[in-house]
């Protein structure tokens, strides 16, 4: 029989709640009544638009083995008795999380950075996983209440944790690295992202800095080499209890450095040194900014003692997430068109990013390359300047068209040839039946924005109308 993740002393313990006569050990941890599974623990959470007390009953009716409720509401549900009342209910998560990481033994990795932090903290995962028992963050749970989550599920027999930590504003990544308590930190990337909420860049970066302070004593730092902000993310390294640094990058001063990148259109190919030994190894997405960042996963393996060959070999297997560069081909009447799925989310460094791989897709002769973009948020009086940027990264890529959504993306518009603009309307809603009428068999077709612009709804239009099946070598001939 597998030991209970939290036992009833483990959890009265933890965070000295009242708890009803019926509540059981529990197995699991959720937020969320939709993916609850029975024997999690049952969190309820007041959200910005839900409050989760109002699901108590359905957790229940799931099988929850009980769910923590706050003081405050808990007379309104007192027909059960599998109740752990709490004075706050997100603080007792955090109490919980506290705890499962005071009792693992596990070497913790975390991750934070502008840009490609869940595809590295994927990238880790992997890696790891065939090493050791692995347990990691569920796709981007990077907040307040995503990382004490993550450490709340952490079963106490893991071997390596790797934890992703997000921000928007400055301070918020000092609590929740001090949660963690890494043995490796590591930063992919500083780019303007939530640029409306700093003064500058250079907080950007003091904000990325924040995950170093808190390092377990001797612990590591890993930033990039080539970034414009090395040195700036350094001293906040040196200031911290981390005991070394390492460096990834093309630099000839980087520890972990690529010689030679290949990307090819389902993969990228990494030339690299590791302390001045060669290193071959294939990762199984396209992507120079993804081969850039596996750099950053094979120095925090070296940092905790992993293996470096078995993590190397280990990524060839990732692959794109949905709404991440996820690849699908879509069955049109005359042939066959490629998807590539960016609508999570965006900012003006993944957006070229993103334009770089459409860029690098191999098309048949009457092939097209299609963008279709909408607006990038929290950019601040920068933002008009910053769409206008992208106009630069659309010709270098010879992207043939745009399909642009969103007010800001006028600035875009006004700066490319009126024959490269299929339309512009003010919402991704608008854009739908565009783009599903405008596909041709032979096209490449890129949707991305930032995650208010929805702009999975032209993705998910395309997957009802045309299907959606594995990629392979449709667009070539």
């Amino acid at each position: 029989m597998t030991d209970p993740l939290w036992t009833l002393e483990e959890i009265a313990a933890a965070t000295g709640a009242r708890m009803g006569a019926g509540v059981r050990a529990a197995s699991g941890a959720s937020i969320d009544t939709r993916t609850l599974e029975p024997g999690d623990l049952y969190f309820a959470i007041k959200g910005d638009v839900h409050d989760g007390h109002d699901f108590v009953p359905a957790a229940l009716e799931k099988g929850a083995a009980a769910a923590f409720v706050s003081e405050e509401k808990a007379q309104v549900l007192k027909g059960t008795d599998r109740l752990v009342i709490v004075p706050d209910v997100l603080e007792g998560m955090r109490q919980l999380g506290r705890v499962a990481r005071a009792r693992t033994g596990a070497k913790i990795v975390a991750i934070t950075g502008s840009v490609g932090k869940t595809g590295t903290k994927e990238a880790m995962r992997i890696a790891l996983s065939r090493q050791g028992k692995t347990h990691a963050s569920v796709a981007s749970y990077n907040n307040h209440w995503g990382v004490p989550l993550t450490l709340a599920r952490m079963p106490r027999d893991t071997e390596f944790g790797v934890f992703e930590i997000g921000m928007n504003h400055a301070e918020e990544i000092l609590p929740l690295t001090r949660m963690v308590r890494p043995h490796v930190a590591v930063i992919t990337t500083v780019e303007p992202v939530h640029i409306e909420f700093f003064r500058s860049i250079w907080g950007i970066a003091d904000a990325k800095g924040e995950i170093f302070s808190g390092l377990e004593p001797g612990g590591t730092a890993v930033i990039g080499r080539d970034s414009p902000y090395f040195e700036r993310l350094r001293a906040h390294a040196l200031a911290s209890r981390a005991g070394r640094v390492l460096t990834f990058g093309e630099a000839e001063a980087a520890d972990i450095r690529a010689e030679r990148i290949i990307v090819k259109p389902d993969l990228s190919v990494v030339e690299a040194r590791v302390f001045g030994q060669p290193l071959t190894y294939r990762i199984g997405t396209p992507g120079r900014h993804i081969a850039l960042n596996s750099l950053s996963v094979l120095a925090a393996a070296h940092a905790i003692g992993a293996d470096l060959a078995l993590t190397a070999l280990a990524l060839s297997e990732l692959k794109p997430p949905v709404g991440r560069g996820e690849r699908t081909v879509l069955s049109l009447k005359d042939g066959e068109a490629l998807l590539i799925d960016e609508s999570y989310n965006a900012n003006p460094a993944s957006m070229r990013a993103a334009l770089a791989n459409l860029g690098a897709v191999e098309l048949s002769r009457q092939g097209r390359r299609i963008a279709v973009l909408g607006d990038m948020k929290e950019l601040g009086e920068t933002g008009p300047a910053l769409h206008e940027g992208l106009a630069e990264a659309i010709e270098a890529n010879r992207v043939d068209h745009i399909f642009a959504a969103g007010p800001l993306m006028e600035n875009l518009v006004r700066k490319l040839p009126k024959a490269k603009i299929s339309v512009h309307v003010p919402t991704s809603a608008d854009l739908v039946e565009a783009v599903c009428a405008g596909v041709r068999p032979g096209d490449a077709v890129m949707v991305k924005g930032s995650l208010s612009m929805k702009m999975a709804l032209v993705v998910k239009a395309l997957k009802d109308r045309y299907g959606a099946g594995q990629t392979g070598q449709a667009l070539k001939g």
